[in-house]
């Protein structure tokens, strides 16, 4: 018999688990796989980005799926706790940009075993490689859980933390949908966010731009009327399937969204490669560039306004030739490109699979959890923390945040109300 049982070694479950043994609850962590933290050990392309240093008022916004239902978690243990809790375990961290905050050690491997470290030292009881088949109930509580081998263990609470869809090399199979709607839950429509974007447009189906990186422009999401939906600005990157890229990544839940809501076979997207000018202004920058030296050809004169794969391939876009000098160069044809310049258009017709999305969309309904405990409205001493619930942000620390900031308030409060 254990005090608390938490399922799923990922952020929020670690993070769980710390807390409720602080608390000083007996504490049982199962995972199916063969080692803990697999998610963390990945995240952030191996360097982890364990939170994100923006207030919180901001730092939700970058939550935009249901950011709002974490003030409570927020106000229990924040982006700010999480900085000390790490530098308190040894992990020195370091701010880089839009606020993501990183180890010194650039390495995440050096915080999963800080973190294993420290689970260690409160004699948290681990097992890994092993299977849970279902939480198990006696009228309207939990009261442990029954394992894949037949095995039931016994507890006072049960956490649940097993995470999405996505990622599953990393565990994250979606086993814990199961079980919270065998306790009475509703699971809202999963789908993927945070994920690379699909285009059958004739110069992505070629590879004519296949790797090739765009630094810090305007990604829009149209509808089909050409109204803008949502802007992020960021680096992007053509592949050989689509899109992808950090602006890409914050951009495809909208694009998903807006795919569903107007039926349509496809979803503009609008590059704008000089955010901080107008049409017009970019127009006479581009006019002055070509009169500066009227003999240059206008792949020399616009060299470096964007990546030279790019200008190229936008030039044959707007019918204007590489070799055209500025005696040849009909002003119509300027006010093309600055116009391509400012908003190319591609036709996105989905995303990759949930699989290979960073975060899953939807999941356990926030209407049947407790904001301020985590603990399920429907069935008693039964906690949800991390991508399980209907949470999601974009990537750059504020998913991660919000799996630690749930984990330690479900841990905490499984340990404060034992019996």
């Amino acid at each position: 018999m254990k005090d608390v049982i938490i399922i799923g070694g990922g952020p929020s479950g670690l993070m769980a688990a710390v807390a409720a043994a602080e608390g000083g609850a007996s504490v049982l962590l199962i995972d199916k796989g063969d080692k803990l933290g697999r998610k963390l050990a990945i995240s952030g392309g191996g360097r982890c980005n364990v939170t994100n240093r923006k207030p919180i008022d901001e730092l939700i916004q970058y939550i935009p799926g249901n950011g709002r239902f974490l003030y409570s978690a927020f106000s229990h243990f924040n982006n700010e706790d999480i900085i000390t809790f790490f530098e308190n375990l040894g992990i020195k961290v370091k701010e880089e940009d839009h606020g993501r905050m990183f180890p010194v050690t650039d390495s995440a491997k050096s915080v999963v075993n800080a973190l294993l470290k420290k689970i260690g030292s409160l004699n948290v009881e681990i097992r890994t490689n092993t299977p849970v088949d279902t939480v198990l109930f006696e009228g309207d509580r939990t009261v442990g859980v029954k394992l894949k081998s037949g095995e039931k263990i016994s507890s006072q609470k049960v956490i649940v933390a097993v995470g999405g869809k996505s990622v599953p090399n990393t565990g994250s199979t979606g086993d814990g949908y199961a079980w919270a709607k065998m306790a009475g839950h509703t699971i809202t429509e999963l789908y993927p966010t945070e994920v690379p974007l699909t285009s059958r447009e004739p110069f992505i189906k070629n590879k004519e731009l296949q790797g090739l990186a765009l630094r810090d422009v305007a990604v829009s999401v149209l509808n089909p009327k050409g109204k803008v939906i949502v802007t992020h600005r960021w680096d992007m990157i053509f592949t050989h399937f689509g899109l992808s890229g950090p602006a890409i990544l914050r951009c495809s839940q909208f694009v998903v969204k807006a795919l569903k809501k107007f039926k349509a076979a496809y979803i503009p997207i609008e590059i704008d490669c000089y955010p901080d000018l107008n049409e017009e202004e970019l127009f006479q920058r581009l006019l002055q560039l070509a009169k500066s030296d009227p003999k240059k050809a206008l792949k020399n004169v616009w060299k470096g306004m964007v990546p030279e794969r790019y200008l190229h391939f936008l030039l044959k876009q707007v019918e204007l030739s590489l070799e055209l000098t500025y005696h040849e160069l009909p002003h119509s044809g300027v006010r093309a490109f600055a116009k391509a310049l400012k908003g190319f258009q591609i036709k996105v017709d989905g995303t990759l699979s949930i699989e290979k999305a960073f975060i899953t969309g939807g999941g356990v309904s926030l209407k049947e959890i407790d904001p301020k405990t985590m603990v399920s409205k429907i069935v008693e001493d039964l906690y949800f923390c991390g991508e399980i619930l209907d949470i999601h942000g974009y990537t750059g620390g504020y998913n991660i945040t919000a799996a630690f900031s749930t984990g330690h308030l479900a841990g905490s409060h499984a340990a404060a109300t034992l019996t």
